[in-house]
């Protein structure tokens, strides 16, 4: 597939739905009510998530799991401790905003060179890694 090329689904295996109102300071619900919470500006001092935190949490939730699919693969059991501390920062340069980010990923017990490999390949699979690619500048650190 080319980079300026879309996939097209075959089968949708599920949709989020959300539906929010007010913006970086209002509030968001999901549909099936999983989810309500209350959005505020990144580094205020209201209660509040915002979206990069939101983004982060789902990111790297979704890069556990495709970094398991790549431990499958090769037969290799990941720690119940394995963990993924994404860190998103939104940016300004010239008066754009636009998103940054870094996937810290630790795989205890697991030998350097192998958890760089996998981490590799997750970031080939996650469809939030896919998502990104060529849209923001990611690091991946094996800590």
């Amino acid at each position: 597939m080319k980079n300026n090329q879309t996939l097209q689904a075959e089968k949708v295996l599920y949709t989020g739905k959300t539906h929010t109102t007010g913006g970086r300071e209002g509030f968001s619900k999901s549909s099936d009510n999983q989810l309500d919470i209350k959005l505020s500006t990144p580094g205020g001092t209201e209660p509040g998530t915002n979206p990069e935190q939101l983004f982060a949490a789902g990111w790297s939730a979704c890069f556990i799991g495709a970094l398991g699919i790549a431990a499958r693969k090769r037969k290799i059991r990941l720690s119940t401790e394995t963990a993924v501390d994404a860190e998103v920062d939104l940016c300004m340069s010239d008066d754009a905003y636009f998103l940054q980010a870094r996937l810290n990923i630790s795989l205890p017990g697991i030998d350097t060179e192998t958890a760089k490999l996998l981490a590799e390949e997750a970031h080939q699979t996650c469809p939030y890694s896919k998502m990104s690619r060529g849209n923001i500048h990611v690091e991946i650190n094996i800590i």
